[in-house]
């Protein structure tokens, strides 16, 4: 008879292996050490990084860039604990990284796009690649320089093949989603005329909504991002032109104005807004919506009821994208934040599906024109697909909510 224990450790081989298989390469890191001397470094003052798995046969001229998620810094305070963490400092970030989703080399696991040239941009500057302020404080010694280093990694790629691109996706995830939709036009006409361009924003459509107390937490929050980074001038000019310019920080105020192709993947109850933008805990002092936030399962009905009136307001802000048949949308009803780079959210078997299809498959779709996808799901709970995330208590209360 096999024991307990010796069952335990096949289980765990197993598992290890299965993992092993769906997760692509791993991948070194190269730094951008020219980009200093351009004053297009982190927050800490080290060059940018990427780590980039060439493209091979049929996708050796195509290329797909994935920006880097992970929040902001919006004032000095915020930005100095930042500057000591991979978020801001590329002597911090791990050499190699595996790549899996949409950056997976594997065909079955990433049918379009397994052998394309794929980079994943790392985010070290706490401003969606957007600040540039030319001072640098001698006592903080934070750099504000997010958009010079945008230009910088891509002047690198460029210079090292993408200048030949036949088809290119700018994407990101959170942050990084929201960047690739901030620098979707200038990602175009950094290519040459005849080459498909298409950018794709992975829960980074963040919403101007009021907090459960009643606030504007994220409001507040982007203006002084928006100050910190000195970000205005590298913000869309159509949008800053008519209205404030920490409000084009806003996709819902500045993204029907993108010419280029966009697809927009969402949970329409993004687990990063319900938890920062819906109830922040600046905006919940007394921990009512904690149970809630680390489950949706555990959301008294109240809160689902306040979650369902979320959703309805990211489907309104989402309507002010337009009709236009060159727009993507996936819109999933599950509790989740970025599911791009996940495999087991991207393109499995038991992946989130709308209309029979994966996340995956649809942009696929969108990308070669052999498909228009614009799906919205219906509400919670209606999806048996979704995987909805279950956030650790540990990890929940060691969050960081910056000052404003």
């Amino acid at each position: 008879m096999v024991d307990t224990r010796t069952w335990q450790w096949l289980y765990l081989i197993v598992l290890g292996l299965l993992l092993f298989k769906t997760l692509g390469v791993y991948v070194q890191i190269t730094y951008v050490q020219s980009a200093v001397a351009k004053g297009a470094v982190c927050l800490d003052g080290s060059p940018p990084a990427y780590h980039w798995d060439r493209g091979f046969g049929t996708g050796i001229n195509s290329w797909l860039i994935q920006l880097e998620g992970g929040g902001w810094c919006n004032n000095v305070s915020s930005c100095l604990v930042r500057k000591n963490t991979h978020l801001g400092s590329s002597k911090r970030i791990v050499k190699q990284i595996p790549f899996s989703g949409i950056l997976n080399n594997k065909h079955q696991f990433n049918p379009d796009f397994y052998n394309w040239n794929r980079v994943k941009v790392r985010y070290c500057d706490g401003s969606s690649f957007t600040g540039d302020l030319a001072g640098v404080n001698s006592v903080t010694n934070l750099h504000f320089r997010g958009a010079r280093v945008w230009l910088a990694v891509m002047e690198d790629l460029l210079a090292k093949g993408m200048r030949n691109a036949e088809n290119a996706i700018l994407s990101g995830c959170s942050a990084g989603g929201l960047a690739s939709i901030l620098h979707c036009e200038s990602f175009q006409a950094l290519l040459p005329m005849g080459t498909k361009v298409k950018c794709l924003s992975d829960a980074g459509y963040f919403i101007n909504a009021k907090d459960v107390s009643g606030g504007h937490y994220i409001e507040a929050f982007f203006n002084q991002l928006v100050a910190t980074h000195g970000s205005a001038k590298n913000l869309l000019p159509s949008c800053t032109s008519r209205m404030r310019p920490s409000l084009c920080f806003f996709p819902q105020y500045m993204a029907q104005q993108i010419q280029t192709p966009l697809f927009i993947i969402n949970a329409a109850y993004d687990s990063w807004q319900i938890r920062n933008i819906l109830a922040p805990g600046i905006a919940d002092p007394h921990g009512y919506w904690e149970s809630c936030k680390l489950d949706i399962k555990k959301c008294l009905p109240s809160q689902i009821k306040t979650m369902q009136d979320f959703r309805l307001q990211i489907l309104v802000a989402l309507l002010r994208l337009g009709k236009s048949a060159s727009r993507g949308m996936f819109i999933d009803s599950c509790y989740a934040h970025c599911q791009t780079e996940m495999q087991e959210l991207w393109h499995m078997s038991d992946s989130p599906l709308l209309n029979k299809t994966t996340i995956g498959k649809a942009v696929g779709d969108w990308f070669y024109d052999r498909n228009p996808f614009q799906k919205i799901d219906c509400a919670y709970p209606c999806n048996p697909t979704c995987h909805n995330r279950v956030y650790d208590p540990q990890a929940q209360a060691q969050l960081h909510y910056p000052e404003l």
